[in-house]
């Protein structure tokens, strides 16, 4: 696999595409352009489709999303605060490195909080939501099983998303959307080499039916063994820490 933080020349519009997907969900659907715009990019950002250190332009996103300049620049500005490009005045957009002593740094802030998350979705998950965690829960076992690395992406920012949504704790969601999309990029780059996709998912699909039972000590448990399983490859990856 390509060094993921080697630099690369910029992009063009003839460059790999990343158009709004058919098919949209009702999720989708109920979204602003912003917010699909930004879904977009963050996903071509998490799976390499835009990569470490590649240059980009707001027109050149645009045509390769198939959104407006609107929309794309607002999405730019929410993927800078989330640390996954750097806009730089008349020069450009800048996909943010891979930087795996931050990613450790980020995962002690992660422990905390998603133990937290997992208890208060727990207790406060309705029957929907309890419902929609097994069915993700499931369908990530699916794309394990099919080695689907995308789908499962996409199904573990669906997860994230619902457990802060079942937390009903703005500070925890507020605090965890810096987080998730560092992690999964991390994590698509990193996998093959260091994790099983069948492993990630039976620690995902563990925390997801604990939180839809509406056990919370076992849900904060699963969450401290996913969070588990994450440390230990981000530390084989980069070796002892000094």
């Amino acid at each position: 696999m390509p060094d993921p933080t080697a630099p690369r020349p910029a992009a063009t519009a003839a460059g790999p595409n990343f158009r709004r997907r058919g098919g949209a969900t009702e999720s989708d659907l109920d979204a602003t352009l912003t917010e699909q715009a930004y879904r977009a990019i963050e996903e071509a950002i998490v799976t390499l489709s835009l990569r470490p250190g590649e240059v980009v332009s707001e027109a050149q996103l645009s045509t390769r999303s198939g959104f407006g300049r609107t929309p794309v620049r607002e999405a730019l500005q929410r993927l800078a605060r989330e640390r996954l490009v750097r806009i730089l005045p008349r020069r450009g957009i800048v996909v943010a490195a891979v930087d795996i002593r931050e990613q450790l740094r980020l995962l002690e802030v992660r422990r905390e909080i998603e133990r937290l998350t997992a208890r208060a979705a727990a207790r406060r998950a309705d029957a929907p939501q309890r419902e929609r965690l097994r069915g993700i829960a499931e369908a990530m076992l699916q794309a394990a099983a099919t080695n689907d690395e995308t789908g499962f992406l996409r199904l573990d920012r669906e997860l994230n998303l619902l457990l802060l949504e079942a937390a009903h704790n703005e500070f925890a969601a507020a605090a965890m959307a810096l987080m998730h999309g560092l992690s999964r990029r991390f994590w698509f780059i990193h996998w093959r080499r260091s994790a099983g996709l069948p492993e990630a998912a039976a620690a995902h699909a563990a925390l997801a039916r604990a939180t839809a039972d509406g056990a919370p000590e076992e849900a904060a448990a699963a969450s401290d063994r996913l969070i588990d399983y994450i440390e230990s490859f981000t530390r084989a990856t980069v070796g002892p820490e000094p």
